[in-house]
Order: structure tokens, then sequence, then C-alpha cells
């Protein structure tokens, strides 16, 4: 039984780490340019994304900057206007796969990404991630309920990740108008991603919530890292009225 809890405890804390590290660094920091990170704070989050899900850098903001150029038209790497719906939620990581060994994506979108020491000689095998994560599990959990919390943890991120890609561009409220939509309970869970309409409309803005009542949980830590003169927002949205 204990093993259950700590197994479920490390469940939760990998994920929610990853999504802070995916929306912090790889999206407003990485992909827009709108966020600066110190690096002493930048090498913890690349290493936690590399550890638990093997995510290369330079392939997610290839395709992500590939997503804005071509949102929700031909040429999106995972539309569900385009492909449906269901098939992105249940087959995100595929499209997204597909799309990031692209070459000539990775090389159109990405080519200021990915090109530090640590980037060449490590972070861009992802399955040695992968596998130094399991192995760090069984060695905090044992075997069975290491592997188990791995790979409930990883996909649980990828299912995350594709209720964004998905229903964030299918379903909930807009304050703008583009096809991204914004749903306030994904924002809670990930990390400010479900702000998603807000995004689109302000793609470099450090801060995704812009109207009262929506919560943005990554800008939280970014004041926090601001406060500690680890990092500064470049670039903000403008605040709507109630």
């Amino acid at each position: 039984m204990l093993h259950l809890l700590y197994a479920v405890l490390l469940i939760a804390v990998s994920v929610q780490l990853s999504c802070f590290a995916t929306s912090i660094y790889l999206h407003r920091s990485l992909a827009h340019r709108g966020l600066y990170l110190n690096p002493v704070v930048a090498f913890p989050m690349r290493l936690q994304l590399w550890l638990a899900t093997g995510i290369n850098a330079k392939e997610w903001v290839a395709v992500h900057r590939k997503h804005h150029r071509h949102t929700d038209v031909e040429g999106d790497p995972h539309s569900p206007v385009l492909e449906g719906l269901w098939q992105i939620l249940l087959g995100n990581v595929y499209y997204y796969a597909r799309e990031a060994h692209n070459e000539d994506t990775v090389k159109t979108f990405a080519p200021d990404i990915g090109n530090g020491w640590f980037d060449r000689h490590f972070f861009r095998y992802g399955m040695l991630g992968v596998f130094c994560g399991i192995a760090l599990c069984m060695w905090l959990l044992g075997p069975v309920w290491g592997l188990v919390a791995f790979l409930l943890q990883a996909a649980t991120y990828i299912f995350f990740s594709a209720v964004v890609n998905g229903a964030n561009h299918a379903l909930g409220s807009r304050n703008f108008d583009n096809t991204a939509t914004n749903l306030r309970f994904v924002a809670w869970i990930t990390a400010g991603e479900g702000l998603h309409n807000n995004h689109h409309a302000y793609p470099t803005s450090a801060k995704f919530s812009i109207r009262r009542g929506e919560f943005d949980p990554s800008w939280v830590v970014v004041k926090i890292l601001e406060w500690m003169h680890l990092a500064r927002p470049l670039r903000l949205a403008p605040q709507l009225e109630p």
C-alpha cells in the first residue's frame, strides 16, 4: 500500500513538473522568446523533460512554431479541425512524432534551438533520457512500481498535451477571433496551457491569462523566479477589462 502511495505521488509530481517545464521553458522561453530564463532554472527544466518524456527541445519547438504558422489549415501538424477531435485526443503523439521527424520542419522552424553542448551530446537522444528516467523510478520505487509509475506519468503528460492540441481547438470560450479556445479547468492542470485562445492572440506573451477569473499557474512561478532574478518577462499581452 505504501508503494502505491509513493507511486501516485511520484506520478502527480512528475506530471506537473513536466507541464511547468513545457509551458515555461519550451513554450514561453524557447519557442516564442517571450521570457528570459536564467540557465540555473532552464537546465533543470530541460533535464526534467528529458528524463520524464524524452522530448527533444529542437523538435518540440519546430512542431509548435509550424502549428502557429499554419493554425488549423493545411500544414498544421496536429489540428482537430483537419484530422478530427478524437484523432488528436487519442493519437496526438503520432501526429507530433510524424512532424518531429520531418527534417525540413526542424531545419525551417528551429535552426536556433538545440545547438548547445548538452543538447548535442545528451538531450538530443530522447530514448537515453527515457531509459535513465525509468532507471531512476525503479531505484526510487523498485522494479515493478517504478516502471508502472514512469509509464503512467508519461501517459498522463501525453494525454494532457493531446487535450491542449485537441480540445483547445474545438471546445471552450474565446476572448479573441482565432480558432483556439480557452478551457480554464485545463489551464489549472497544464500550467496555464488551457488558456490557448489568449496565447494564439498574443503568442509571445509570457503571461497567458488576460482577464479576471483566468488563472495561469506558470505566471505565478515566473513572478517568483523574477523576484529571485532568475527570469524576466520580455513581452506581455494587454489585460482585458472584466
